[in-house]
């Protein structure tokens, strides 16, 4: 190979497989070090260096400069030395050229046995990169096969590298041909030892966040939020948006005009339906939203330690809409919400004494339950903050010298003035009801 070829090679090599020019010469220099080394001996500080305009290649090596050489791989006496490089003196190092006249195919085929590896090497950890940089986001790949051995696992052509759908995370009843286009979510990337790979998924619920990112451009900026999503892969998913900026609708902006971006998104999902609903901080108006389609006649909530649970009533007509096939409806309400859903029918309520004046009865003593929550977390706070004052005061008051203290009757002046100030600041509204309670429950368990 002429030396021009050689840089012609690896430019064409770089191009084909996308790869730095200035790896794959690094990785022949050392490739022909190791040949170098294998054929003729050396010492360590052996380098060789390939011209890039050219291909010259050519192998220095670094020797000391000693009265008597002992090691010719390692030393050189001064004389020779001196031909170099006129001012060398003993126990320099010097650099010189020890190309060998043949110095060719022996070393050829053992640094083209090494570059390849590096090449290999290279290319595996771009590979690498390139899917890392996918992951957490949806792709569009090409089934390469099914792997029956390995329990029916899909084999997908990402493009920049391969992907693999194991059986957990296919679609229930989705079938899966080759050369088939899907859009796929990448969970995770993986460096085994046969090369890296992309771990998909098509039932994660982040796979239906990002395919609505894609098709809503209210949410990639920022306008629309979604809350939550409760999915049931293959059969139904539901979405809770809320709109972050005033004057949009959150759900609108979801479905599109004619459901042309809900569509997208279903497609996508292989037919999957999805609802979108709107989020509310108000829990009874979130719950009766997230049985939507069912219409809801009223929502009365109960709350312990074990449990937070809500009494849905509904039109007898509009009963089996509300839980859905199988459930199906109640089931995704509850994973939306985080409460546990129990609807019963507007007769059937009343039957079991839950008039419209009992369940306004509920909501009372429910309110006036949270009340209470809100007022002891209230109370809570203020005692740490007082905690905190007196635990910050205390070194301050043990470092001042004894004539500049204050009397007892000052003291007591001062902490009636600062418990007022943090009274004061308590009072601030900073935190909402959830937040409170969360605090409170936290402090119980301590």
């Amino acid at each position: 190979m002429a030396r021009n070829d050689l840089i012609i090679a690896i430019n064409q090599v770089c191009a084909e497989r996308g790869l730095d020019p200035q790896t794959v010469l690094e990785a022949i220099e050392q490739a022909l070090v190791s040949a170098y080394r294998k054929r003729f001996g050396g010492g360590q500080n052996v380098f060789a260096k390939i011209d890039p305009k050219t291909g010259a290649i050519k192998v220095f090596a670094e020797l000391e400069v000693v009265e008597r050489v002992r090691d010719p791989k390692t030393q050189i006496d001064l004389a020779r030395a001196r031909r170099y490089k006129p001012d060398v003196q003993l126990g320099d190092k010097i650099v010189i050229e020890a190309t060998p006249k043949d110095f060719g195919r022996i070393a050829a085929q053992t640094a083209k046995q090494v570059m390849m590896q590096r090449i290999r090497e290279a290319e595996r950890a771009h590979t690498f990169e390139e899917l890392k940089k996918l992951e957490g986001e949806v792709v569009l790949g090409t089934i390469q096969r099914i792997d029956r051995k390995l329990n029916n696992q899909v084999v997908v052509n990402l493009g920049r590298g391969e992907g693999i759908l194991p059986r957990s995370e296919q679609i229930p009843r989705e079938r899966y041909r080759q050369n088939d286009k899907m859009y796929f979510y990448v969970k995770d990337v993986v460096d085994s030892q046969r090369g890296p790979y992309a771990i998909l998924s098509r039932t994660d619920p982040r796979f239906v966040r990002r395919l609505l990112e894609r098709e809503v451009p209210e949410i990639r900026t920022g306008a629309v939020e979604i809350k939550s999503i409760a999915r049931e892969p293959g059969a139904r998913s539901k979405v809770a948006v809320a709109a972050i900026q005033p004057n949009v609708d959150p759900v609108g902006s979801c479905v599109g005009v004619r459901g042309t971006r809900i569509q997208a998104v279903v497609n996508a999902l292989g037919g999957e339906k999805i609802d979108v609903v709107e989020w509310s901080k108000d829990p009874y108006k979130f719950i009766a939203n997230a049985l939507s389609p069912a219409k809801v006649i009223d929502v009365v909530l109960f709350e312990d330690e074990d449990e937070r649970r809500a009494l849905v009533i509904v039109p007898d007509d509009q009963l089996s809409l509300a839980i859905g096939k199988e459930g199906q409806n109640a089931r995704l309400a509850a994973k939306l919400t985080g409460w546990k859903v129990d609807i019963r029918g507007e007769k059937e309520a009343e039957a079991e004494g839950l008039t419209p004046e009992e369940r306004q009865r509920l909501r009372l003593q429910y309110a006036q339950q949270q009340a209470d929550i809100m007022a002891r977390a209230q109370a809570l706070l203020r005692e740490r903050a007082r905690e905190k004052a007196r635990k910050t005061k205390e070194p301050a008051a043990s470092a001042e010298p004894a004539s500049s203290r204050e009397t007892e009757a000052d003291k007591g002046e001062e902490g009636a003035d600062k418990g007022e100030a943090e009274e004061e600041y308590m009072d601030v509204d900073y935190l909402d009801q959830l937040a409170m309670k969360q605090l409170l429950e936290g402090d119980q368990e301590d």
